[in-house]
């Protein structure tokens, strides 16, 4: 199965927390990239912040499937 114990679970409570952050905090970031006065790069801060963190949530889940 996809899912043992509390594992699922846990990583839905994992995606509602960062929606909900992300919901909050949207506004500002937002306001904060696209202003004029603001460095051009930005909006690739923010990229590599996603791109950052999926890499290293695709390494932690490899390495816990590598032990079952």
């Amino acid at each position: 199965a996809a899912c043992k114990g509390n594992r699922c679970m846990n990583n839905q409570r994992l995606v509602m927390l960062l929606l909900l952050v992300a919901y909050i905090f949207s506004p500002s970031l937002f306001n904060w990239i696209i202003n004029p006065e603001g460095a051009w790069y930005r909006p690739y801060l923010v990229w590599v912040a996603v791109i950052v963190i999926a890499f290293v949530m695709q390494i932690r889940r490899k390495n816990y499937h590598e032990f079952d």
